[in-house]
């Protein structure tokens, strides 16, 4: 059995949520989502609470997945998500120009990122980028696409990073010895 099935979800007071057949749609102050119910279950509100609820008990009525989405977009709702990544190494910067951000990256030529729709991009200082939106796998899919235009290298840890990541320095060559 799931435990976090089972689990209620919150609702805070200026969220809205309606329930139709096979879809929740939640709207609160920063926007709305609508989820997609899988075959199966069914979504009740209690108490200022909702409660995802499985029709039977077999291995395809699994309920803990639905439940966590669920939980993220009245999370979305309300407070939103963020990521925040840092650009290291020398020259390396980004600037917000409309509606992409172009990237100066070591390459021969300045790499323009689109930002995709319902995704916020902020810039401090050239070389600190934060990513906000509503919809949690948005924000870390745009995370993650902007990460890929410089991963971290490994000898010198030069490239795009999230904030708070460990990376591991790994040790070079260290020159040809005399036998």
């Amino acid at each position: 059995m799931s435990r976090v099935g089972k689990k209620p979800i919150p609702l805070a007071k200026q969220v809205q949520v309606k329930i139709a057949d096979q879809e929740v749609e939640v709207k609160g102050p920063r926007g709305q989502l609508v989820v997609e119910v899988p075959e199966g279950l069914t979504v009740l509100k209690k108490d200022n609470h909702l409660v995802a609820e499985r029709k039977d008990d077999t291995w395809a009525a699994r309920h803990g997945l639905f439940r966590s989405l669920l939980a993220n977009a009245v999370t979305g709702v309300t407070t939103g998500f963020q990521k925040d990544l840092e650009i290291v190494g020398i020259g390396y910067r980004a600037d917000l120009k409309g509606k992409s951000v172009v990237f100066t990256l070591g390459y021969s030529h300045p790499v323009e990122f689109p930002v995709p729709p319902g995704i916020q991009v902020t810039v401090e200082r050239q070389v600190r980028l934060s990513v906000s939106g509503i919809d949690k796998q948005k924000v870390g899919q745009a995370a993650a696409d902007i990460r890929s235009l410089r991963k971290p290298d490994p000898y010198k840890n030069k490239g795009i990073r999230y904030v708070g990541e460990v990376l591991r320095k790994k040790v070079g060559k260290t020159g040809a010895t005399a036998k």
